[in-house]
């Protein structure tokens, strides 16, 4: 099985999280530090819920050592795994649509040569979607043709991902 968390951090806590998940044993290309409203996006990796709950799920919400350093955390379960990533991503997506077109937004993009992945999942998005691109205006003309090319998206959020450290 597998999820995502979503990690805001207060400002100027972020690479003291990056430390605490790394103290976890969180594979690095696992973890990405995101440019937007989402500082860290951590992809978790588990057998069961109970699992996921007791070595994943727990522990991040409780990264607080001397204060509060994690403002708001979102969970998104994976429905359905898209392709795994195997390269850096330069931009995750976060999309939306209606429950009855996931299975055909995920296969549709699926079939854009420069979305690495694209997995449904559980949560305030419909779909997370890995891209990999050259710069901005790579990744400018690629959201634009997945807003052509992909019917049924209602609203995509961009994030581009940012070197750990």
């Amino acid at each position: 099985m597998k999820a995502y968390m979503t990690l805001s951090c207060k400002t100027g806590t972020f690479n003291r999280v990056l430390d605490e998940l790394i103290k976890m044993n969180l594979p690095m290309k696992d973890v990405f530090l995101l440019f937007g409203p989402i500082d860290i996006l951590v992809q978790l990796h588990f057998q069961d819920i109970g699992e996921f709950i007791n070595k994943w799920f727990n522990p991040i919400r409780a990264i607080t050592p001397q204060e509060p350093m994690i403002e708001k955390t979102q969970t998104l379960i994976v429905i359905s795994e898209g392709k795994p990533v195997t390269e850096q991503p330069y931009a995750f997506l976060f999309l939306n649509t209606q429950p009855r077109y996931l299975e055909q937004v995920q296969q549709q993009l699926q079939s854009i040569p420069k979305v690495l992945s694209a997995d449904t999942v559980f949560g305030p998005y419909d779909v997370i979607c890995a891209v990999r691109t050259n710069d901005k205006e790579d990744l400018k003309q690629l959201i634009s043709q997945i807003q052509t090319e992909v019917a049924h998206i209602q609203g995509t959020v961009t994030e581009i991902v940012a070197s750990i450290y």
